[in-house]
């Protein structure tokens, strides 16, 4: 009995460790490291069920850390809110912890039904709407929501152009899809959408272009501000990964 207890604990602080190392390594310590050091065991098994054993596609589901640490805490406080208050800004408050934490399908009630008189286009719930849907795959309707947001400025920059393109791939429209990826390429910039046009070129059996892609990227990150190196340091470390699967020729 004392051997199997010792065993399950080094094998414990072995899987923190792995885990702590990894997150380190890929830049995302700021979202994980707290989680595995504090909470060890459900910590690590969140943080390789999330990181780690993932695919590479963008609709991997997404697990929420604040509710591990505190499940409905937060979402109780916001739905006390809105029945005390019903506004629209504490509805979107409410809509988006939904869909922060997983609750997909009451996110998009709110959302939904918040897209009324003054706030029928609002971009902030059309884009929200978009991920909901997204994670739904229910891509016809994403799509039409990029079509409402097009042509605004901002778009061009957004996570909703990339989920607007990842949309067109998996509605099989894949020449659509490129067009848009390229219209995310500028250079010292865009490097999530260029990463996730990486993917999409690995997907479509284009290994070398990809490697193009994120060679490019990482040839890049020199050059840049103190400031975009730790905004964009995720991207940088999948980017790198990504390239290590990629066979030289």
């Amino acid at each position: 009995m004392f051997y199997n207890a010792s065993y399950l604990y080094y094998l414990e602080l072995a899987l923190q460790a792995y885990c702590a190392w990894h997150c380190i390594s890929r830049g995302t310590q700021n979202k994980w490291i707290w989680l595995i050091i504090f909470v060890p065991v459900v910590g690590s098994v969140v943080y390789l069920y999330s990181e780690v054993f993932s695919n590479r596609r963008i609709n991997t589901p997404k697990i929420n850390i604040g509710a591990v640490i505190n499940p409905g805490g937060k979402l109780k406080k916001l739905e006390d809110e809105l029945r005390f208050t019903d506004t629209f800004a504490n509805r979107i408050k409410l809509a988006d912890a939904y869909l922060a934490a997983g609750y997909t399908d009451n996110a998009i009630e709110l959302y939904t039904t918040s897209l009324t008189g003054a706030f029928a286009e609002n971009e902030h719930v059309m884009a929200q709407l978009m991920v909901a849907y997204y994670e739904q795959e229910r891509y016809d309707e994403v799509i039409e929501l990029a079509k409402k947001l097009y042509k605004l400025p901002q778009f061009i920059r957004s996570k909703s152009h990339i989920l607007y393109a990842l949309a067109l791939e998996n509605s099989g429209q894949v020449d659509l899809a490129e067009a848009e990826f390229k219209l995310m390429k500028g250079r010292y910039s865009y490097f999530e959408a260029r990463y996730q046009y990486g993917l999409f070129l690995t997907r479509n059996g284009r290994e070398q272009d990809a490697s193009t892609i994120f060679t490019d990227m990482l040839d890049e990150q020199p050059h840049l501000s103190p400031v975009e190196k730790r905004s964009n340091r995720v991207w940088f470390a999948k980017a790198k990964e990504e390239l290590k699967k990629i066979p030289v020729v």
